[in-house]
């Protein structure tokens, strides 16, 4: 038998990134980059190029896993949209995960509209089999303008109904909407719109991101010409609310507590719904301080 050496640590390829509810996950970077990588306000992957990690290394990662993060009893497989990895490759990862961390309860990935469509119903509900259990979805707007002007791949039905098939497998969805990216004239119209597409995926969480402009995007090139005006604190504050006031969840939460945003508060809906309003609305009135622009990042 071959003795193998423990690697010094996981092995993660440039900047990596995890929602803020993964922090004591244990990263395993399946692949690099992401595969649709076309998005005109995302940055965190413009200099990478998609491709899957071979299994040795994923196999090393497991070892030091194994070795040392007994601590940490979920896995957040990495990067930009991991799910769009073959179903195979998912299988492999899911059950060394299984078999040589059985302390794990669960594991999670990005994933976009277009990654669930790639899979069929029975391939989801394999992978929910094998512990996949937690998707993290950037919906991002409910307006198809919006979403087309962003590059995003996919209309606002389109994620309705890939969304729906993922809770339909089993899966938690925690969606993500980034606010300041609609057009001044439809940016109200943009918030309504995107409540209601999130009203009715009805996730178990929402995220919500205030549009920072980052280095090599199209938004901050626009912005930097002045081709598209940045958004104000107001504007990104009333977009707030009017998407606030059109979103329904049954049981789901509300998490405005990121680190771009200009307040913090969380909301379970419906029963703290009016605590999280009342929040928006001092911001608004001038109640309460807001996050200084040069303390928020992405």
């Amino acid at each position: 038998m071959m003795t193998q050496t423990i690697p010094d640590g996981l092995d993660h390829v440039g900047d990596v990134y995890r929602p803020p509810a993964e922090a004591d996950s244990i990263l395993i970077q399946g692949a690099v980059g992401c595969s649709h990588n076309k998005c005109t306000f995302c940055g965190a992957y413009v200099r990478k190029k998609f491709r899957l990690k071979d299994r040795e290394t994923l196999e090393r990662d497991l070892l030091f896993a194994e070795r040392y993060c007994h601590r940490q009893d979920r896995v957040f497989v990495l990067d930009g949209n991991a799910l769009a990895m073959p179903v195979d490759r998912w299988v492999w990862l899911l059950e060394n995960i299984r078999q040589r961390l059985p302390w794990v309860t669960g594991a999670a990935a990005f994933a976009t509209g277009m990654d669930i469509a790639a899979k069929s119903d029975a391939e989801l509900s394999r992978l929910r089999s094998l512990g996949l259990d937690r998707l993290y979805v950037g919906v991002e707007s409910g307006h198809a303008e919006v979403l087309s002007k962003v590059r995003k791949g996919i209309d606002p039905e389109g994620l309705r109904r890939q969304c729906l098939r993922a809770r339909a497998a089993g899966f938690a969805l925690c969606i993500s909407v980034v606010l300041g990216i609609a057009d001044d004239d439809i940016y109200m119209e943009s918030a309504r719109r995107t409540g209601k597409l999130i009203s009715a995926i009805n996730p178990e969480e929402i995220g919500i991101t205030m549009l920072v402009p980052q280095p090599g995007t199209i938004f901050r090139k626009d912005i930097k010409d002045g081709t598209s005006p940045l958004p104000s604190r107001d504007r990104l504050l009333r977009e707030l609310r009017e998407f606030y006031v059109h979103t329904d969840l049954d049981g789901g939460l509300f998490n405005g507590g990121h680190s771009s945003s200009y307040i913090s508060f969380k909301a379970r809906m419906p029963e703290e719904k009016a605590v999280g309003l009342a929040c928006i609305d001092r911001a608004l009135a001038g109640e309460l301080q807001l996050k200084a622009d040069a303390l928020r990042h992405i």
